[in-house]
């Protein structure tokens, strides 16, 4: 699934493709957009050509190639940029509960909202709908609030988290350096990374070298939960 901005880039791509036979500079794209940075283009340009849209061509300047087109016709509805809302857990759901005594918890489980995808590669937009929940076994979890997500993307194989797993995230809002967080940038999009402290500057670090550490300034990056559990599907 594409974001709105994501979705306008790669037909301003295209279009500019089918008109003039080469892609469009950064600053045109930019302004076409009406980002404040290049970086913003950057950050987009990445995002397409990860979930297999666009490639850009080694070793000339201004290649992008178009791969394909989502397949809808018309762009997806813009959602408002709320981030992962607290309410999306109510009463005793994905909150482990309280043992009266210490058999309380044999055979028992715990429901938690499956809140759909996160990427673990450059971000994607945060999805804030609850799809499903799934039974998970109280000893993953400790005390709190926990919500689960699927995993799209390889940029965390080497922290042993593979494309299609389902993470299980404590609900938190702030982390240590080391911990691998759901990170949302800019107020709209979600990556699951490393997290590390440099300074003022929050860096966010991939587990596969093929991808880089992106830094940010404190203000652009809110921390969502921590993970603390995953779950695979053979």
């Amino acid at each position: 699934m594409l974001t709105r901005k994501q979705y306008d880039l790669l037909r301003f791509i295209h279009e500019r493709l089918k008109e003039a036979g080469v892609p469009p500079s950064f600053e045109e794209m930019k302004d076409a957009l009406g980002l404040q940075s290049k970086s913003g283009v950057h950050r987009l340009i990445m995002a397409l050509e990860e979930r297999g849209f666009i490639r850009r061509l080694p070793n000339r300047a201004r290649a992008l190639e178009v791969l394909k087109l989502p397949e809808a016709a018309a762009p997806p509805v813009s959602r408002p940029k709320i981030g992962f809302s607290p309410n999306v857990i109510e009463g005793s759901l994905g909150r482990r509960p309280t043992p009266v005594n210490d058999d309380d918890d044999v055979g028992g489980v715990v429901s938690i909202p499956v809140m759909g995808r996160i990427a673990a590669g450059v971000p994607i937009e945060a999805i804030q709908t609850r799809s499903h929940t799934i039974a998970v076994s109280p000893e993953m979890l400790g005390g709190g609030e926990h919500f689960a997500l699927e995993v799209r993307g390889d940029s965390m194989i080497e922290a042993g988290i593979l494309d299609g797993d389902l993470v299980l995230i404590h609900k938190q809002t702030t982390a240590d350096t080391g911990d691998i967080v759901v990170a949302l940038v800019d107020d709209e999009e979600a990556t699951l990374k490393r997290l590390r402290k440099r300074g003022a500057s929050i860096a966010l670090e991939a587990a596969n070298p093929a991808y880089e550490t992106r830094i940010f300034g404190p203000d652009r990056v809110a921390i969502q939960g921590r993970l603390v559990g995953l779950i695979r599907r053979y």
